[in-house]
């Protein structure tokens, strides 16, 4: 079987990529522009090329077919329209990574299925992925393209950390903050529930629904089964640093309202995703690719990424004194008002 993959090289994809390279059953194609060729398997094929310039691409794709084409890096409904026009009977199946952010924020139960309704007032990103689904399902409808959607949530590899709050240069500010002795923000009062997935576990339940013709026509959502609050995500960071966590709750709605002053976007990122507690109803992931599970609990990929990443400061280290800056406006003049009551 034959899969090609638009992007193939981030977070997610590269552990697909990775996981069905080593299948003799699937030969393996990727679309990109060429930048990372060092997190590619050897046995791995290349179609340089900018999705964008899509007269280039249909030229480079020459007369090849698809068992499964999967789309990494669309985000808005015009990525969409073009991988429409580019596969349509040229594949079996058109994979496309959506978001789990684009269910309802908060929904009418924690608890969130494929069924959940999708809406988020809060976030652009979000806004644009459910465009998406509808362009694609639309076209299921109309005339059998055969689209698969799946919704990842906070999906995470060797090379992060995941943490709710952060600036322009990711997550390294706040790991140097914990090892500083300084408090780090935590949205809300710590307790509402998140799931972390390692990407390793995501690509066993992505590659089960690749070639599966039960997936046609339907959405899944790929996440972990371990729930945990940001209190305890945190703690858990702390721990494998062996530091004491120093975790300083603020408001999410503050968050969103000076963060605006410096240039973050904490409203799409905590009202329309991190600050609301989701617990994932993984079944119709399970019935479809029975192998899915968690194997890579938190407290371990969180050590695993932190081996990396301590190991490779050149590559994973990037300061952001701005940040560091700014949560420590944020504590000041927390506690002033407090000490004004």
């Amino acid at each position: 079987m034959r899969a090609l993959f638009i992007g193939g090289t981030g977070t997610i994809s590269a552990a697909v990529v990775r996981r069905l390279a080593s299948d003799p059953g699937w030969e393996v194609w990727l679309l990109n522009r060429g930048n990372r060729d060092g997190a590619v398997p050897e046995n791995v094929r290349r179609i340089v090329a900018d999705i964008h310039d899509e007269e280039d691409v249909l030229k480079k794709l020459g007369d090849m077919t698809f068992d499964t084409v999967c789309e990494f890096i669309g985000f808005v409904p015009a990525d969409v329209e073009r991988d429409w026009r580019l596969f349509r009977g040229r594949t079996a199946q058109y994979i496309y990574i959506s978001s789990a952010s684009a269910y309802l924020k908060p929904a009418a139960s924690f608890v969130v299925t494929e069924g959940t309704a999708l809406a988020n007032p809060y976030w652009e990103y979000s806004r644009n992925k459910i465009a998406c689904e509808e362009f694609l399902m639309k076209k299921h409808r109309e005339e059998g393209f055969p689209v698969t959607i799946v919704r990842p949530s906070h999906t995470y590899d060797e090379r992060t950390v995941p943490v709710g709050i952060h600036g322009a240069n990711g997550f390294w500010q706040v790991i140097s903050r914990m090892r500083e002795g300084k408090p780090v923000l935590v949205q809300g009062d710590g307790s509402s529930l998140w799931t972390l997935t390692f990407n390793t576990d995501f690509a066993v339940g992505f590659t089960g629904l690749m070639g599966n013709r039960h997936a046609i026509g339907e959405a899944f959502q790929i996440t972990g089964d371990e729930t945990l609050t940001w209190d305890q995500i945190y703690a858990t960071i702390a721990d494998a640093l062996g530091v004491r966590l120093q975790a300083y709750h603020v408001s999410s709605d503050y968050l969103a309202d000076v963060g605006k002053k410096y240039g973050y976007d904490f409203a799409g990122g905590l009202l329309g995703d991190k600050a609301v507690s989701v617990v994932f109803d993984n079944a119709k992931l399970k019935r479809t690719v029975p192998e899915m599970r968690t194997t890579v609990p938190f407290h371990r990929g969180v050590r695993i990424a932190l081996d990396y990443i301590l190991s490779h400061p050149e590559e994973c280290q990037r300061p952001d004194p701005e940040f560091d800056r700014f949560c420590d406006r944020v504590i000041a003049a927390l506690e002033a008002s407090k000490a004004a009551v």
